[in-house]
């Protein structure tokens, strides 16, 4: 369990003039001192100080002294909760791009999409990416081995780990959410967006991506800024309405099996609102998972 860092003088009478007994050193892996304003004793294990002084010194268990009294640091790695460990997931359209820019910029995650992840490799023109767009083309599932160790080695990385990670899109199917389990990768809620089928076909069709800015626009609800820009946009290969019925059947055959793996932690969120209504779902569902945290972390202190 994570602790708070601590770094305080200890000063300990000498006792003269006998020499000290055979024992516990101070270096030895566990170590009393007696404190005058308290009638009990403290223990700080070595793996959690290290000890500083300008003379020789030895510190008995019992408290006694010889040569000049040290000073103790305490370190260690910080009383705070664990990051967020976050997964949203929903159909095509259903607005995860969207309230993952919102996740992100409130709490910092780090943003990882699974369909990025495949779309680089893809570009690429590498063989598993060739492989990829032909599942992709079909509006099937891409295959475990090829997504899964991209997305084991994102969520390895060190800011995934020091900041906490918000995983998008991903897993898709029981057999992707087993393997991410067995790797140690559990999420500490898991988002589903909710959005009827009607919508989604529509807002599939309608998108359109801006290949300069990376930008998402939307031919009704988010349309571009200028002609320019509007010249320039493109439709993915995969955002024809024969197409995402497709995917939108693959998804929902997958999704129940995918809720079996995180039954307890999941919040069902409705997409069908505004996407300040949607991410005031979120944030809700989150702030309240923060509180449980920091009281957990709280109790396990006191």
């Amino acid at each position: 369990m994570a602790c708070c860092s601590l770094s305080f003088p200890v000063t300990v009478k000498a006792r003269s003039p006998s020499p000290p007994t055979s024992g516990a050193l101070a270096s030895s892996p566990s170590c009393t001192y007696s404190s005058r304003s308290s009638s009990h004793s403290r223990s700080f294990q070595s793996s959690s100080f290290s000890t500083h002084s300008t003379r020789s010194l030895s510190l008995h268990c019992d408290g006694t002294l010889i040569r000049r009294p040290p000073e103790f640091l305490v370190v260690s790695s910080g009383n705070k909760p664990e990051p967020l460990k976050v997964m949203i997931s929903g159909a095509p359209a259903s607005g995860k791009g969207t309230q993952c820019q919102l996740i992100t910029q409130k709490y910092g995650l780090v943003h990882i999409a699974a369909g990025d992840l495949l779309r680089a490799e893809i570009s690429s023109g590498s063989a598993n990416g060739k492989r990829a767009k032909e599942y992709m083309e079909k509006g099937q599932l891409v295959p475990n081995e090829i997504v899964v160790m991209m997305v084991k080695e994102r969520l390895s990385r060190s800011d995934s780990q020091e900041n906490g990670w918000l995983l998008d899109g991903y897993p898709r199917s029981l057999s992707q959410a087993t393997a991410l389990k067995e790797f140690g990768f559990q999420p500490d809620i898991f988002i589903l967006l909710e959005v009827a089928e009607d919508n989604l076909v529509e807002r599939v069709v309608g998108r359109r991506l801006d290949p300069v800015t990376g930008r998402i626009y939307h031919l009704k609800y988010s349309p571009p800024e200028n002609e320019e820009i509007g010249a320039r946009l493109t439709q993915r290969f995969d955002d024809t309405e024969e197409k995402v019925k497709l995917r939108l059947q693959t998804h929902h055959q997958n999704v129940e099996s995918v809720l079996s793996m995180y039954e307890g932690i999941t919040v069902k969120v409705n997409g069908n609102a505004s996407k300040e209504d949607v991410f005031s779902q979120i944030d809700n569902a989150l702030t309240n998972l923060i509180e449980q945290k920091n009281s957990t972390l709280g109790s396990m202190a006191a």
